[in-house]
């Protein structure tokens, strides 16, 4: 087609899209996108969220949650402290996490 995108990252201002996907969960098949601020540490983000949208799948325990990754990539979240743009989790970047 012969026109912008919608979701190109110039239109979110100071948030951007990030989507995530919980593997091997048969209830969420595919990833879900979020809009969220860049400047979101990484911890009010699954806090805010991941939990919140997790929660929905009555087996899902956030104790259990392991196993991140940003694309094909381990993601070591550290404390949680780090903005989501500081760990380089991009515009429509892919989180993916097992629990």
């Amino acid at each position: 087609y012969d026109f912008p995108s919608a979701d190109r990252a110039e239109n979110f201002g100071d948030d951007q899209l990030v989507y995530v996907h919980w593997a091997g969960n048969p209830l969420f098949c595919s990833a879900a996108a979020f809009r969220v601020p860049k400047a979101m540490p990484f911890a009010e983000f699954v806090a805010a969220v991941i939990i919140p949208w997790a929660s929905s799948d009555p087996d899902f325990d956030p104790a259990s949650v392991t196993g991140w990754r940003l694309f094909e990539q381990p993601l070591d979240p550290g404390d949680g402290s780090k903005t989501l743009a500081g760990m380089g989790i991009g515009h429509k970047a892919l989180v993916t996490f097992r629990a």
